[in-house]
């Protein structure tokens, strides 16, 4: 009965259905002859009705083809291996990345994590959009308030990773790594407005393109890299098929423009320049990490073409023409475009460009040449080139066969420049210049520098009319190029964190205008001019610092740090060479780019003439020397016991000290819990994001060494301060802390202070037998030419190794070549340049030698700026046997030698400076003495006060820095607890008054607490500081408050230098 109950309902329901589909059927039927029917009512022509059915049919036409491409791609990324061995693959370019190319690698383990790890990534982009984006978007708009996600769902195909491929061969301190990403998914996300009864979303998305990711900085702490930077270098292709409301994106017309938008927005954060920057550590420049200086500059000529196809035809194409050639250029998103030459199949340009270069490998310059004609211009063929080609060749000029056309070349001279950070060389750049010669397509000059600012905030700006917080934006102009800031809105402290590359063709006579404006550009709310001949003058050719600006509030500033760097061509002998299309680029749509290079005969052309000097990155010498004096200890924790822990001992304490993966360990003191060491460490860093210097203590023992204690210092703490005394407290044990003195090591090029360096490093003594160096050397080893060949006729695989004392140094091994290059830059401590050789040594494989050269750095002192930079002529080779290289010595100059030199000679030298009062008046100068073992506790008795005067002319302001107090004497049995009290006199209103926090029962207290007074530096020299270190004591306190005074005429010291210095406290006087 039941069966048949349930038979009987089911053969109810299949009637039911088919009505349900017949009046379906039939509302689509009234749905498509309703326009015909309304068109008829109101009396429209018919053409609308036929423009309505042709937009209907573009669109489904449009809306079929993405869907079929789309279900087409997740296919072949399902069954990328089959595809790949059956026949559907007809030609090199339809393969995988991986499968053409051995360097690119599949990982296969990265896609199935991604894929495990999908479903849990939308759980996370649902919760996002929903409670996140959804409600900001509510908030944004009265019409957004009925704002929702309706659905989000990313569907079951995961991002997949078709290929890796990893770069470490071009700098040490970063991975980089390009992801080929491919991604064909069944995402769908919709989006309803209630108000309006609106619906839109998308419904399946296709994204493909080479994404590059660089971990930098490296750096010898956990993460072990600093941050992650991530960009496209070209434009990856979006297929984005829309649902609801978004489907009229689909019309034809309409698809095209909502593709590019959304493809701008993403290039806007994510196509090269732009960056994506993620930090990883604390202290890191983001914003130079997002957009760093340039690779390099590609000085592009234009000359001329052949042979070009013939577009141009009259009456209706019976007579044959030619055509009206013009060229366009591209490098990223740099695009150039020729004038074009009138009815020439063999036109000349002579026309010159300057494309800026971030990131070779990877990027390409791209040529199409084109017929201009009044509709729509017609094509002649294209040429792609990798950049990293120019940049091996440093010149390239070559004819270029044009591809997608039936024939033609272009004549192609490509120039590399590289950026030099120093100005030696600009006076030969402008007279290069001069001679170059440019049509009048182009009349600029070519560039001799690139000038480079990263803007990062300003402060204080005036408000607007009725106290309103302004919206700033800078404007930026070098001659007449103007390049504009974001804008932040409503603040007066704004933070861009924008970049700005400009071409500059005289930086003696160009100057950096800075308009700073609010939104609406009606109001200008500060002014800056900045004479690039200021730079030309400063460190490394770089400003980074605070300006005032000018027609602003009085406090009102602005901090950028402007990089000028001159642009050199290094016309080096290579073998001529001509392109070789025989090895596509990996990527799809990218075979036809020219990547590598066939060398021909000698018979093609003449060899170049060799260079006569070196073309090093703009990184080299730019290391510098810490120098740290390890002092002493105090009170640290007794380790030692004997007899079953019954009788407390002492300590036998040592200290590692880690910096820049290297390891320094002193000597061991027995039984002794305030050691003193008196030894000197130093060591050359590269100035990196995230450095840190790291002291442990151990108490030695025969099976396992007890730990003191330990503490970190930050590098850029260091090199911020310059030098420093302190006192450092141990940290993971109950007491303990390590006196230390620190210096980096300012770097000159002045051969007169090498005495005074040299006479500080004399009277200097440390147990560890340490010497202070002397100045530092840079060497760069460029390249050899006619080394001898090996015994078996070949030519060799030639390594160089230097050395110094008891340093070496080897390069890599070189291809095999007579001619080899190397371009790697090392670095030496120097004790005494007067004494110290370099040795030079080239050998094949580290064996067979072939050749060498000695070269004394007493040399290099009778050169100009210290930097020698030729060829030498190799001992034990052939005649012509020569190698290129650079080396350049900067002195190290001590604030303590310069110091030392100006206390008339005295042997003896202490960090001490006695005040005014102790002093007699026939003798004001300052004394620094070199503290060699614990503190000094002042003639006084009444302890001492370590204070830092200066005067920064950046900010305008004077700085008084209170470090810390030593040895002051105890105000009651439970000791005191001071704290540092000043007065800048005269002050009638007391308004320069401060003091820093309390440090209880602590007679050795550290502040470190900064105060900062707008004054000029005329004002400032005519105060004089009254300081007292009191004892905070209650109302009803016997206790005496008074520990010490402090008087200092601000005019008897040196502000611009700004040392730390202990000063002898003294009695109150009356």
């Amino acid at each position: 009965m039941a069966v048949g109950e349930d038979a009987g309902s089911a053969s109810a329901e299949t009637p039911g259905r088919h009505a349900v589909s017949v009046l379906l059927a039939f509302g689509k039927c009234l749905g498509a002859l309703l326009p015909v029917y309304l068109a008829g009512y109101f009396g429209l022509s018919l053409c609308f009705v036929v423009l309505g059915l042709v937009v209907y049919l573009g669109w489904r036409q449009h809306r079929d083809g993405k869907q079929a491409r789309l279900n087409t791609a997740m296919y072949v990324l399902e069954n990328e291996r089959d595809f790949t061995t059956t026949r559907l693959f007809r030609s090199r370019r339809d393969l995988p990345a991986w499968v053409n190319f051995p360097d690119v690698e599949k990982v296969e383990w990265l896609n199935k994590i991604l894929q495990q790890a999908w479903p849990f990534v939308g759980q996370y982009l649902e919760k996002l959009l929903v409670e996140t984006i959804a409600p900001t978007i509510r908030t944004s708009s009265a019409h957004l308030q009925t704002f929702s996600f309706t659905k989000v769902d990313l569907g079951d195909k995961a991002v997949k990773v078709v290929g890796v491929k990893a770069h470490t061969e071009h700098d040490k301190r970063q991975v980089l790594l390009d992801l080929y990403i491919s991604y064909a998914g069944n995402v769908e996300i919709n989006v309803e407005i209630k108000k309006y009864f609106c619906k839109a979303g998308v419904k399946g998305i296709q994204l493909h393109g080479k994404l590059r990711v660089i971990l930098e900085p490296l750096i010898g702490d956990v993460p072990l890299v600093g941050a992650v930077t991530m960009f496209f270098i070209r434009r990856p292709k979006l297929d984005i098929n829309w649902t609801g409301l978004t489907n009229l994106l689909d019309i034809p017309c309409l698809n095209a423009m909502s593709d590019t938008m959304v493809m701008d927005a993403i290039a806007s954060f994510l196509v090269l320049p732009n960056r994506l920057t993620v930090p990883l550590v604390a202290d890191l420049h983001v914003a130079q990490l997002r957009s760093p200086l340039p690779r390099g500059i590609v000085r592009i000529h234009l000359v001329e073409a052949e042979n070009l196809a013939a577009k141009d035809t009259f009456i209706k194409g019976v007579i044959a023409g030619k055509s009206d050639p013009y060229a366009v250029l591209r490098v990223g998103t740099q695009t150039f475009t020729s004038h074009h030459v009138d009815n020439n199949l063999n036109p000349q340009w002579r026309e010159m460009y300057e494309v800026i270069v971030h990131e070779v490998p990877g990027q390409e310059l791209e040529v199409e040449v084109f017929d201009k004609d009044p509709d729509q211009d017609d094509f002649l063929g294209r040429v792609k080139l990798d950049l990293g080609l120019v940049k091996e060749s440093r010149v390239l000029e070559e004819w270029f066969t044009l591809k997608d056309a039936p024939s033609g070349k272009v004549h192609l001279r490509l120039e590399w420049l590289s950026l030099l950070p120093s100005a030696e060389r600009l006076n030969e750049v402008l007279q290069k210049n001069q001679n170059l010669t440019v049509s009048s397509k182009t009349p600029d000059p070519p560039s001799a520098a690139i000038l480079t600012v990263y803007l990062d905030q300003a402060q204080d700006l005036p408000m607007k009319k009725g106290n309103k917080d302004p919206s700033p934006v800078v404007q930026l102009s070098v001659q007449d190029t103007t390049k504009e800031s974001r804008t932040v809105y409503g603040t007066n402290n704004p933070v861009w964190e924008d970049a700005f590359t400009f071409f500059i063709q005289d930086p003696r006579k160009q100057d950096l205008d800075i308009q700073v404006k609010d939104d609406d550009r009606s109001l200008t709310l500060g002014t800056l001019s900045v004479p690039l001949s200021r730079l030309l003058s400063s460190t490394e050719l770089s400003m980074d610092q605070w300006f005032q600006l000018d027609n602003s509030g009085p406090a009102s500033r602005i901090y950028m740090n402007a990089v000028l760097r001159v642009l050199w061509l290094n016309e080096e002998p290579t073998s001529p060479v001509s392109p070789d299309l025989s090895v596509p680029f990996p990527g799809e749509g990218e075979d036809d780019v020219i990547k590598t290079v066939t060398h021909r005969g000698p018979s093609v052309s003449p060899t170049p003439t060799r260079p006569q000097h070196t073309s090093p990155d703009s990184s080299f010498g730019t290391e510098g020397v810490l120098r740290i004096y390890l002092v002493e200890a105090q009170d640290l924790v007794a380790k030692d016991s004997f007899m079953g822990g019954m009788v407390k001992g002492k300590s036998d304490p040592y200290v590692k000290i880690r910096v820049g993966g290297l390891t320094f360990k002193s000597r061991v003191i027995k039984e002794n819990l305030n050691p003193v060491w008196n030894e000197l460490y130093e060591v050359i860093l590269t100035q990196l994001p995230g450095q840190e210097v790291q002291f442990d203590l151990y108490d030695k023992d025969m099976d396992q060494d007890d730990f003191l204690g330990r503490f970190k210092l930050s590098l850029s703490d260091l090199i911020s301060a310059q030098y420093i005394d302190q006192w450092y407290t141990l940290n993971d044990v109950k007491s303990g802390r390590v006196h230390l003195m620190m210096e980096w090591l300012p770097k000159v090029s002045d051969p007169a202070r090498l005495e005074q360096i040299l006479q500080y490093q004399s009277q200097q003594s440390y147990v560890n037998k340490a010497v202070p160096s002397a100045a530092v050397l840079f060497i760069y080893m460029e390249q050899a030419h006619g080394l001898p060949l090996k015994k078996s006729g070949k030519e060799p695989t030639a390594g160089v190794e230097l050395s110094l004392r008891n340093t070496s140094h080897r390069t890599k091994l070189a291809n095999r070549s007579a001619s080899p290059r190397w371009d790697e830059a090392f670095c030496f401590l120097i004790h005494d340049p007067r004494e110290d050789i370099v040795s030079v040594k080239l050998s094949h494989g580290w064996g067979q030698p072939l050749g060498a050269v000695v070269l004394p750095v007493r040399e290099i002192l009778a050169e100009q700026a210290l930097v020698l930079d030729r060829w030498l002529t190799l001992d034990g080779a052939l005649p012509e046997s020569q190698i290129l290289i650079r080396a350049e010595l900067k002195l190290l100059d001590s604030k303590l030698a310069q110091c030392a030199s100006g206390s008339n000679g005295t042997s003896e030298v202490e960090h001490v400076i006695p005040t005014a009062d102790t002093v007699p008046a026939t003798n004001q100068e300052l004394r620094h003495r070199t503290v060699q073992g614990g503190g000094v506790a002042g003639d006084s008795g009444r302890g001492q006060v370590k204070v830092t005067i200066a005067y920064s002319t950046e900010e305008n302001r004077l700085v008084i820095i209170i470090h810390a107090c030593r040895n002051l004497p105890p105000c009651s049995k439970d000791g005191s607890d001071p704290y540092v009290s000043f007065l800048l006199q005269p002050d009638k209103n007391r308004s320069t008054k401060r003091k820093t926090s309390i440090k209880k029962r602590d007679l050795n207290p550290e502040f470190n607490e900064r105060f900062d007074f707008d004054l000029s530096l005329e004002e400032a020299t005519q105060r004089r500081l009254d300081l007292s270190v009191k004892n905070s004591v209650s109302f009803m306190s016997r206790e005496r408050e008074l520990i010490g005074k402090l008087h200092l005429d601000l005019n008897q010291l040196d502000l611009k230098a700004g040392v730390p210095q202990w000063y002898d406290l003294t009695k109150e006087t009356s």
